[in-house]
């Protein structure tokens, strides 16, 4: 059975995590933990790099997915921001570009860091676009809101736009940074689609999101910020104290069975 199909068929019912994985190591690892799907991050991607969130290319990102792809069995659902709607050919040609790498699904955003939120007219346009290049290839489409994550909390402006979004075709609806539960089912309730909710300080717990009629559970870029937080905790500890605590928090030799020669899918 394909990926696609089996990311498809993981929002049927019920609900799962799909972790945000930022290399090849976190992706396997994540996936010997035993997730059944995982996602890339733009930030975290970003940060692999070096960089600040929303400055990664297209050719990039396209090499991380098949590198992804590649050292893991599970599907891999993109992160790809706007779907590089300036790029040669836009957003149907990025879509077709993901469907290469071996990915399962993709998400699309609605805002823009030069101009904020999209207007509805433009992004429901953008939406239909990259559904209309995924059905040729049985990509899940996600797309999001993204209003709360910058500030713009108007729920029932958040509602609308992923009612739109659903009705251009979009498998999966996201509005990240949405924390309340009575806001969280009422988006479920509102949009009646497969819902993504962003795992943040806040959100209630996994088994009160799958109450609440969530269908999906991410990360975003928290996974790869942590890591790197340890990071900096332990560079830290042994530059100013010379000591070493830092590794008794380091993986068990038992989880480093990750981190074996690449396999052949």
């Amino acid at each position: 059975m394909s990926t696609t199909t089996v990311f498809r068929r993981l929002h049927g019912h019920g609900l799962f995590v799909m972790p945000n994985a930022w290399d090849i190591g976190s992706a396997r690892l994540l996936e010997h933990l035993g997730f059944k799907a995982i996602a890339t991050t733009s930030s975290g991607l970003a940060a692999s790099l070096g960089r600040l969130d929303q400055s990664v290319s297209r050719d990039e990102l396209l090499a991380h997915v098949e590198s992804l792809t590649a050292a893991v069995s599970v599907p891999v659902s993109v992160d790809a921001e706007m779907c590089y709607p300036a790029s040669p050919g836009g957003i149907t040609r990025t879509v077709d570009l993901i469907a290469g790498t071996g990915a399962a699904g993709l998400s699309i955003e609605d805002y823009d860091p030069e101009t904020g939120i999209l207007p509805l007219d433009l992004a429901v346009e953008r939406v239909r676009e990259a559904v209309g290049a995924a059905v040729r290839h049985g990509l899940v489409v996600t797309a999001r809101a993204e209003n709360h994550l910058y500030g713009v909390n108007d729920l029932d402006d958040t509602t609308t736009r992923l009612q739109a979004y659903r009705d251009a075709g979009a498998d999966v609806v996201y509005a990240p940074a949405l924390t309340e539960a009575a806001d969280i089912e009422a988006l479920v309730n509102g949009v009646g689609a497969p819902a993504n909710v962003l795992a943040l300080p806040g959100v209630p717990p996994v088994p009160e999101l799958e109450k609440l009629g969530v269908r999906r559970v991410s990360t975003g870029g928290a996974l790869a910020w942590a890591a790197y937080g340890a990071l900096a905790r332990a560079g830290r500890e042994i530059l100013r104290n010379g000591t070493t605590s830092y590794f008794d928090a380091a993986l068990p030799p038992a989880d480093r069975d990750a981190f074996t020669p690449q396999r052949n899918h």
